[in-house]
């Protein structure tokens, strides 16, 4: 297949599983929750994955997958779910719920990062579909209490909270957080935008890719998921970084990286690469990752388990080498389901994922759309709210050789 016919096959794979793998129960307190994963734990939905499934939304219609009708009633009826039903405190919710009831299970923490992105969701569909959405979206929004979450003597935002044991962990150095800041700090519950300079900012280079701010496990998804919904090819934030380069080193230390290493993991190449967190040989592996890292060695966590949605989910940072590895994975074996290509791999073990999941396939078709046409990006970025936290934050525009319109756009 041509790249623009496979772009379009798996992205269409992709929507499939957030629209079908969804309570569509209108008259259940759970309509529209997204499953986790499929076809493993059926009763497990996310709320990171609702928030990747609202965003698909104008996607579907765009491309003509479902009607605007279609759409419209599964993103209000979604978005009353978690205004009258979900299950949380203080605006924020549960990471993970019962489809069918909405319900907090597994003893689950309130995630700040997942309702964040939950929130991406909702103000991407409210820019598209307008105002009877737009206002179920900002009434989610005017609840989240932010400083709540937030640790004013460290300057940190804490990641979690149960209610049996309160509050735990800090988002202390760089990951996925940065749309935590850019909402925060336009909120009516706010926090100040000097709290993205709080954090540590660990910087190295790997071979020769240039010194980038990385995430402790190096793992692909935190450079991806922000920039799945802001877009920040343009925009510099007050100590001089622009966090889309950022994310363009890390992708290109994680193509480097699979390449150096082909000889120790037999599913690694140049066209074979892009860690991240996602399914393995023994379980989802939170470990895997691509240098440099905050670990104990360059392979620490590594064990040659390659999954397509690190590539994929780079595409606008790494065109050619992602559009290349989307060739091979189709290529691969028993790599492709029901929704296109599995979670995961490895030849070393001679294993292929038997699920995927949803924020996987999310990020693959968030990437793969803002590359192929930019819609994520320009609804999301028209939003006062979103306008309003990059500003707060502090980043500023700077002039481009290439107008930004025109970078890493197809072609």
């Amino acid at each position: 297949m041509n790249t623009e016919v496979l772009l379009e096959l798996e992205s269409r794979k992709c929507f499939e599983y957030l629209w079908r793998e969804a309570n569509t129960d209108i008259e259940s307190p759970g309509y529209g929750l997204v499953r986790d994963r499929a076809p493993s734990n059926p009763h497990v939905s996310s709320i990171a994955a609702v928030g990747f499934a609202l965003s698909a939304l104008p996607i579907g219609v765009k491309r003509g997958w479902v009607s605007f009708e279609e759409a419209y009633l599964r993103a209000a009826g979604t978005l009353d779910t978690f205004l009258h039903n979900a299950e949380g405190e203080k605006g924020f919710f549960y990471h993970f719920l019962h489809p069918d009831t909405g319900k907090r299970i597994w003893k689950c923490e309130i995630s700040v990062i997942d309702t964040a992105i939950l929130l991406c969701g909702a103000v991407t569909a409210a820019e598209f579909f307008g105002d009877k959405i737009r206002e179920k979206a900002y009434r989610l929004y005017e609840r989240m209490d932010w400083p709540w979450f937030f640790d004013q003597n460290s300057r940190l935002f804490r990641l979690g909270y149960k209610p049996e044991t309160g509050f735990f962990g800090y988002w202390d150095s760089y990951a996925e957080q940065l749309m935590i800041y850019f909402f925060a700090c336009a909120s009516p519950k706010k926090v100040d935008g000097s709290a993205l300079y709080s954090f540590e900012r660990y910087i190295d280079g790997y071979g020769p890719v240039l010194p980038f701010i990385y995430s402790y496990t190096g793992a692909l998804f935190t450079y991806q998921f922000t920039h799945a919904w802001f877009d920040l090819r343009s925009l510099y934030d007050q100590e001089g970084v622009n966090w889309f380069e950022n994310s363009v080193r890390a992708s290109q230390a994680a193509w480097q990286y699979a390449v150096d290493f082909k000889y120790v993991f037999k599913t690694f190449g140049k066209d074979s690469w892009g860690l991240t967190a996602c399914d393995g040989p023994k379980g989802y592996g939170t470990l895997y990752g691509s240098p440099p890292r905050k670990t104990e060695d360059v392979h620490f966590g590594n064990n040659g388990t390659v999954p397509p949605c690190g590539a994929i989910g780079s595409i606008v940072f790494t065109p050619k080498e992602s559009i290349a590895a989307l060739h091979r994975y189709y290529r691969q074996e028993n790599l492709i389901g029901p929704y296109g290509l599995q979670d995961a791999y490895n030849l070393d073990l001679n294993w292929t994922a038997k699920d995927v999941i949803g924020i996987d396939k999310g990020i693959s078709l968030l990437m793969m759309e803002n590359y192929r046409s930019g819609l994520v990006w320009d609804l999301f970025m028209k939003n006062e709210f979103v306008q309003k936290g990059i500003k707060e934050a502090g980043l500023v525009k700077k002039k481009t050789t290439v107008p930004v319109s025109s970078l890493y756009r197809a072609q």
